[in-house]
């Protein structure tokens, strides 16, 4: 069997209280016995998710970064709440047990869930993960078949028909995020300013508001270690509302690097689309669209929209460690990613017709 995904020692700076989370933990969860375990997950550059183990009960504890964070940012009462309401419709979420919007216990709001045991797919397959050609295509089918399911969910049946803000989410997304981009640029990074004013020119009317996860990965998804095709749970609700269908596979794509793609964005690559049986990004939006009835006449402005916003994510990053408010050397090449993803974008366009 693969072995199942686990958290490693905790980063420096970023410990929690092991007294403090043992009482919340034991007023919260009946029949919890001795001192917790708690380690890190090391995946991830927003939120912080730590694994919190007593004996052979394993929870996850998630709460937001260490140091001053945007008010808007971080929500981790939204995402509990949108967890619980999806849960019953959309059983991939793990359950929530806990909540706590007391900062006199760990300083932040958090919450406490079910640890999903399972195989999740980062950068490469684990060693032990042998997949053949066709094997690896089954499981990428599978891994977009959740990702139409979810956005097929009844959002009035959830109760999370107003967790958006209606129609005018394309363009809301497209000044919303040029607006951060410009707000956490940095002097040794491009300006955007003709992408973002080929994306606002482009606009497409919103294709359907609908239940979106915003930031679909493998990585945020847990597979059952016994039969890796089937999905078990996806993770990390952070950033879920209503929206546009397309501009969440848009995101998706942001991230699907192919094998035949450049040696920059290589470097770039977080999950393994690469593989061989792995579907290319045009096969991955037909697909899509002949699974979900969705429809667009041209991808290319989701793509590059989902490019773009990967840059503004980079560059929210990097401005934190170019003034010094994070010293993790993880974030040290952001501003080179986030200038190679505007020559990207750059060249798609240049090569759309739309």
């Amino acid at each position: 069997m693969t072995q199942i995904d686990q958290a490693v020692d905790i980063r420096e700076g970023e410990e929690l209280d092991v007294a403090v989370v043992d009482q919340f933990m034991k007023q919260a969860i009946p029949g919890l016995n001795g001192v917790p375990t708690i380690k890190q997950y090391p995946g991830g550059a927003s939120n912080l998710t730590y694994q919190v183990d007593y004996g052979d009960k394993s929870y996850v504890l998630r709460r937001p970064p260490f140091g001053k964070i945007a008010r808007s940012a971080h929500d981790m009462l939204r995402e509990a709440r949108v967890m619980q309401a999806l849960k019953p419709v959309y059983p991939y979420v793990p359950n929530i047990v806990a909540i706590c919007d007391d900062h006199e216990v760990l300083g932040c709001d958090f919450y406490v869930m079910e640890r999903l045991k399972g195989i999740i797919l980062r950068q490469d397959f684990p060693k032990d993960f042998e997949l053949n050609e066709a094997d690896t295509r089954k499981l990428c089918l599978n891994v977009i078949d959740k990702l139409v399911d979810l956005h097929k969910v009844d959002a009035k049946d959830a109760g999370l028909d107003k967790l958006g803000k209606g129609l005018g989410y394309v363009q809301r997304q497209i000044g919303g995020w040029s607006d951060r981009f410009r707000k956490s640029r940095t002097d040794d990074v491009g300006d955007f300013e003709t992408v973002m004013s080929w994306l606002n020119d482009k606009m497409p009317a919103d294709t359907a508001q609908v239940v979106i996860h915003n930031d679909y990965r493998f990585d945020n998804v847990v597979l059952n270690p016994d039969n890796p095709f089937e999905v078990i749970g996806v993770l990390d609700w952070e950033m879920a509302t209503i929206g546009d269908p397309l501009m969440d596979l848009g995101n998706s794509l942001a991230y699907w690097i192919q094998a035949d793609d450049e040696g920059p964005f290589q470097i770039l690559r977080r999950q393994p689309t690469h593989r061989p049986g792995m579907l290319t990004r045009r096969e991955v939006v037909d697909y899509y669209m002949e699974k979900s009835g969705f429809q667009a006449n041209n991808f290319d402005f989701y793509e590059i929209y989902g490019l773009f916003r990967l840059a503004v994510i980079i560059q929210q990053i990097y401005y934190r460690y170019y003034h010094g408010q994070t010293k993790d050397k993880r974030f040290a090449g952001f501003g080179h990613a986030a200038n190679y993803l505007e020559k990207r974008c750059l060249r798609l366009m240049g090569e759309s017709d739309l």
